[in-house]
């Protein structure tokens, strides 16, 4: 149960999709240090554009990006616990991944500027996560003064 800001200890829906999001952010940082679901774990370096290493055979990861994966979705789950937190987990999330979608098609794949590092796989499953994430928060964002405003005491 979560703190809704409206005096319900109920989780709202943006809540909840807030949690998953970082659930499954969460699993992705796991998923990335086990070998068989990322192959060519043993190439995997720290970072840099050096680690061969592909979660699910598609995307680029590295020690830091899964670390990465996993923060985001511990702070996901610590601001899901409010409305206000979950509200800008989503929406400030999804700006983030826009700024990394933008970053991983202006930056050389090859270069020391992909630290992270990022492929085009990467690149266009960021574009789909800012979109999802800040649709999320601005869509359900809405919800609480719905609720509010047609409360019954």
């Amino acid at each position: 149960m979560a703190d809704t800001g409206t005096g319900s200890m109920t989780a709202t829906t943006l809540q909840k999709a807030a949690t998953a999001v970082a659930v499954v952010f969460l699993l992705v940082g796991v998923l990335g240090f086990i070998p068989g679901i990322t192959t060519n774990y043993d190439t995997m370096s720290f970072a840099g554009h050096h680690s061969d290493a592909m979660l699910l055979g598609i995307f680029q990861v590295s020690v830091l990006h899964n670390i990465v994966h996993l923060l985001f979705g511990v702070v996901g789950l610590a601001l899901a616990r409010t409305f206000r937190g979950a509200r800008a987990y989503l929406i400030g999330g999804g700006v983030v991944y826009a700024v990394l979608w933008i970053y991983g098609l202006v930056i050389d794949e090859t270069s020391s500027a992909n630290f992270v590092p990022l492929n085009t796989a990467d690149d266009w499953l960021h574009l789909i996560l800012a979109i999802g994430m800040i649709g999320l928060g601005v869509a359900l964002g809405r919800e609480v003064g719905t609720r509010t405003t047609h409360r019954t005491t």
